[in-house]
């Protein structure tokens, strides 16, 4: 069916790692602001985080279909395989563009007027690992917009907490794709591509990686400290700082990194954002 095409053409399954991160900054959004009526504001943030991961991940497809075609990892995908057309993924960014845009300004005016740079850097992620090692963090950035922005949605406002988590979501995510682009070293260095690890080697990459994860841990216990969260969220951090780190161990083996990606930052961010919901809820 053409919707499981275009559901594994952006990883629907990897929504998992920005998701729970949304949901607290929406939970905190909710505990500073008090709204007497939520469930919309819940919906559209929803709306908000699918239809702006959807359209990163189609228009990241498109921008990189002759990319992917050529390195053997990656030519199995929708796009080089012919599973799904050039134009169909690119349809599918903008459809989802759209619905992005309605989603913030159905949220708020302040949502509304965000959401073009939100946008911006969603879809301008493809482009950056042509020019710069920086690119990973851009991805970062753009997972790491999703707390915010829900905690916006809530408010129409930042909070220094917020932030940090923003911050800390954008090193995280940096981090592991750094590990994540180990796999295409040698083809990035050969198609003349700016990932960490073609641009430093690997082992200043791994080195980077690690740093990246020592301070968004570092980030995370700042926040729990000035929020002062219960023995949930130190539970919850305990998990993802060792789900996080364990990564590292584990992605020394390269065949291993897809498993590392996945299953260890999956269950850090749902470890983690549900017991930080759980403990917001109880203060």
């Amino acid at each position: 069916m053409k919707i499981k095409k275009y559901a594994r053409l952006v990883a629907l399954s990897h929504s998992v790692f920005a998701f729970p991160f949304a949901l607290w900054g929406f939970a905190l959004g909710y505990k500073a602001s008090h709204p007497t009526s939520w469930g919309w504001k819940l919906f559209w943030v929803i709306a908000a985080v699918v239809s702006a991961r959807t359209a990163a991940m189609a228009f990241n497809r498109y921008a990189d279909r002759e990319i992917d075609a050529q390195n053997p990892r990656t030519a199995q995908r929708e796009i080089p395989r012919g599973e799904v057309r050039p134009w169909e993924a690119l349809g599918l960014a903008v459809g989802s563009a759209a619905v992005f845009g309605l989603s913030a300004w159905m949220l708020s005016p302040v949502c509304g007027l965000l959401s073009p740079v939100a946008l911006l850097i969603l879809l301008g992620y493809s482009y950056t690992k042509r020019f710069t090692f920086l690119s990973h963090y851009v991805l970062g950035i753009a997972l790491g917009l999703a707390p915010i922005g829900a905690y916006i949605a809530m408010t129409d406002k930042v909070s220094y907490e917020i932030l940090l988590i923003g911050m800390a979501v954008a090193l995280w995510v940096g981090g592991f794709d750094i590990l994540y682009a180990l796999q295409d070293e040698e083809f990035d260095k050969m198609a003349g591509l700016y990932s960490l690890p073609a641009v430093w080697g690997e082992k200043r990459a791994r080195l980077m990686a690690l740093i990246s994860h020592a301070l968004a841990i570092l980030l995370l216990a700042t926040v729990g400290y000035r929020l002062a969260e219960t023995v949930l969220y130190w539970i919850g951090w305990g998990g993802f700082a060792a789900f996080v780190l364990y990564q590292h161990r584990v992605s020394q083996d390269k065949s291993r990194i897809n498993r590392a990606f996945f299953t260890y930052n999956g269950l850090a961010s749902v470890v983690f954002g549900g017991l930080a919901m759980l403990s917001t809820f109880f203060l």
